[in-house]
């Protein structure tokens, strides 16, 4: 095997194997080949296949990782690496072992539909609410204790998790979470985390299987360590309990999952774990130019919690980071297109460029400036704006009130939200349109007359379906399309349903509808700079659905412009990235609130930078159309951890004419948190008289059981200062913040 391609501190860390060892690897600082030459250089040391034991977190990584090594090594000695997921890996050892645990060894897996069906099963036979007791909602919370290794008995004991649970009126959690386990358990099967739940079991125990896999597995890689949750953790200590030859390989400034289980203190602690462990750093970056490390390094020294490193380049000087400001988040993304019209495909081809952004609701606004420059993108793991789920069965409703023979329209919205119209009432009312040669929302009019195989209470639930299509479709008459949608997905319980789902794909399906309003505000705004003063909700169908029909003719073989959520960026590069929304409550998250959430944003944006090759370009706007109104916004706080030197401040403001006449705006504030108003007046801030005073103990359905330390108005808003017991100091509006009393 050939070395010479690695640097000094590379080939440090894969010679050395004595003893538990730590390799911190900054971005782009050639990690991947580190654990390629390390395994290759145990097994060149006549260490046996079988007696390493390589965890990963992708297939795809394991993969290629064991490629690159039977190109070093040859494909024979690399034949008995026990090399893959922590999933794959554990499933294979759980095979050999089920019995002893009660399962057989060809025991299901389910994956998470299969998981979220059970659990429905299980509401309906509880006879528990779904509306509260949302199936994703719930398997969110399971999952979330299984993976901290807490079984349904802990769960009942936890204190924080009863008040929670309580407050949201779901009080039967632990009862759900039970009945679960034992109806998995009774169908021979395991979920996806059952099997690292179900691995502790097994070693925990039983101490003989314990010391059997410890001494088979006399060298553990692990690679993302920093992504590893309390379940992984516990796992591999107790595999390396007895030889002690681990080595962990992260980047504690890329740790970015906490909302998935991942536990940054698993990487930080290690040499805390392990007293004779080596630290070994990566630190010559060969991906980004000087500018673009050394920006990134100014930015993430602000973290408290992190082992201290310093990443440099060797590559050229390049640019600065191009700082921009945009008076409207429509002007920031006509700026982005512009700027992608530029770069490619002249300088770059435009797979070259990223957009990134940290909500998905955020793509809209750009996929719509992209298409009006005819520029190709593509949506990185995930899906374009007007193709996602709950942004077509809007659309459906609208189509449905605008033309109500659209059957298609028709059988996407008729049970949602659920309303107890189920597919043998589907199947029936779509036998009497054919039968009646007539639409179904004709049939569903008149269910008695079109139908005889209805009982009169599911005709009542159609009937009632069809009258509320008609009552709308009277008011698409007379309100403009904006205020129209509006009512129409509050009154029909579309962001309801969304909203309370409080898993973060939940979260982001309705930041997503909130955005589709936008865009009809958008639409009208438009409109009226056109001179048109009405706006009827068929207009906007009319365009949307010329840019929902582009979606469907793209050729796949062609070069494309990325857009993607950082989350979702990490472990790509690219040779010019834009990152858009630097703004306080978006970039931070206005979820973020504790020391502890603000240092994972922080990293958030680390990686957001350290994905750029050559050129960056931050973005932000003064306002942003959000939550039915115009927000007016600050600069994120991490604008101001950048080194001043290695910024390029443009100060590029766009004036937009004002629009010649107000459109109206209802408020769907759906954030219990203080927005940033970005106002020049001072505050100003007073006590107040409330039904909460200083030292009340309260709960909350998110932060959980706190002590009221103030209660007072601040520009024009009724705030509260909490003490949470769990998350520390928080402020909130009283309004949203639904708080409950403790005695």
């Amino acid at each position: 095997m050939n070395t010479s391609t690695l640097n000094a501190s590379q080939l440090a860390a894969v010679v050395y194997n004595e003893g538990p060892h730590l390799v911190i690897a900054g971005a782009g600082s050639g990690k991947t080949r580190v654990l390629t030459y390390k395994v290759a250089h145990l097994l060149e040391q006549g260490i046996a296949a079988g007696h390493i034991l390589a965890l990963t977190f992708t297939n795809k990584a394991a993969r290629e990782m064991k490629s690159r090594i039977c190109q070093l090594v040859g494909e024979e000695s690399a034949r008995y690496l026990w090399m893959g997921t922590f999933h794959s890996i554990f499933s294979r050892l759980l095979r050999q072992e089920a019995q002893l645990l009660g399962y057989t060894h060809d025991y299901s897996i389910y994956d998470t539909t299969d998981s979220k069906s059970v659990i429905k099963h299980i509401i309906k036979d509880m006879q528990l609410d779904d509306k509260v007791y949302k199936p994703s909602v719930v398997h969110a919370r399971i999952s979330m204790a299984k993976n901290k290794l807490q079984s349904p008995n802990l769960y009942a004991a936890d204190r924080e998790y009863l008040m929670r649970d309580r407050f949201e009126k779901m009080q039967e959690m632990a009862r759900v979470y039970t009945e679960y386990n034992r109806r998995l358990k009774a169908a021979n099967a395991m979920d996806f985390d059952d099997i690292l739940v179900n691995t502790y079991n097994l070693l925990n125990k039983f101490p003989e299987v314990a010391e059997k896999y410890q001494e088979l597995f006399q060298y553990i890689l692990v690679d993302e360590y920093q992504d590893t949750n309390r379940a992984q953790y516990m796992i591999i200590k107790k595999l390396a309990e007895q030889h002690h030859r681990i080595c962990v390989v992260g980047d504690d400034a890329q740790s970015i999952y906490s909302f998935r289980g991942a536990d940054i203190s698993n990487i930080l602690n290690f040499q805390k774990d392990y007293p004779e462990a080596q630290l070994f750093k990566l630190e010559q970056n060969y991906r980004s130019t000087q500018t673009i490390v050394n920006a990134a390094n100014s930015l993430i020294r602000h973290n408290k919690g992190q082992i201290r490193k310093e990443v440099f380049s060797d590559l050229h000087i390049g640019e600065r980071i191009s700082l921009s400001t945009y008076m409207t988040d429509r002007d920031e993304a006509k700026a982005v297109a512009k700027q992608v019209q530029r770069l490619a495909p002249s300088v770059y081809s435009y797979d070259d460029i990223a957009i990134m952004y940290r909500t998905n609701a955020q793509s809209r606004v750009i996929e719509d400036e992209l298409r009006q420059l005819n520029i190709p993108y593509r949506i990185y793991g995930g899906t374009s704006f007007y193709q996602r789920k709950e942004i077509k069965d809007a659309l459906a409703y609208l189509r449905l009130v605008t033309n109500r023979d659209d059957n298609e329209a028709f059988l996407r919205v008729v049970n949602y939200p659920t309303r107890g119209i189920g597919d043998t009432t589907v199947g029936r009312l779509m036998e009497a349109s054919r039968l009646n040669k007539c639409s179904l929302m004709q049939v569903a009019i008149a269910p008695e007359r079109m139908t005889s195989d209805l009982s009169a209470a599911t005709q009542k639930k159609v009937s009632e379906f069809a009258q509320m299509i008609e009552r709308f479709a009277e008011d698409m008459q007379t309100k403009d399309a904006y205020v129209f949608a509006q009512d129409l997905m509050t009154q029909t319980g579309i962001l309801r349903e969304a909203k309370s789902d409080t898993t973060p794909e939940g979260v982001a399906r309705y930041e997503n509808l909130e955005e589709m309003l936008s865009s009809i505000h958008e639409f009208c705004e438009r409109r009226q700079q056109d001179g048109i003063d009405f706006t009827p909700i068929a207009d906007f169908l009319a365009e949307v659905s010329l840019l929902t029909d582009q979606d469907e003719h793209l050729d796949d073989m062609q070069e494309r412009v990325t857009l993607l959520t950082v989350h979702a960026a990490k472990g790509l590069e690219f040779r010019a990235t834009l990152i858009v929304g630097m703004e306080e409550n978006l970039f931070p998250s206005a979820f973020s609130q504790t020391l502890h959430e603000i240092e994972e944003e922080r990293r958030l944006f680390y990686v957001a930078i350290t994905r750029s090759m050559e050129r960056c370009f931050l973005m932000n706007a003064r306002q942003r159309f959000r939550n039915g109104q115009v927000a007016f916004t600050t600069p994120s706080r991490f604008l101001k951890d950048i080194d001043r030197q290695f910024l390029l401040n443009t100060d590029e403001v766009v004036h937009r004419p004002a629009p010649k006449k107000e459109i109206p705006t209802i408020t769907h504030t759906h954030s219990h948190l203080t927005p940033t108003t970005g106002a020049k007046e001072k505050s100003k801030r007073k006590t107040i008289r409330s039904e909460w005073a200083k030292d009340d103990r309260v709960m909350h359905r998110v932060f959980g059981a706190g002590t009221v330390l103030e209660v007072y108005r601040e520009n024009d808003n009724d705030k509260i200062d909490i003490q949470f017991d769990a998350v520390g100091k928080k402020t909130l509006l009283v309004t949203y913040a639904k708080l409950e009393r403790l005695v």
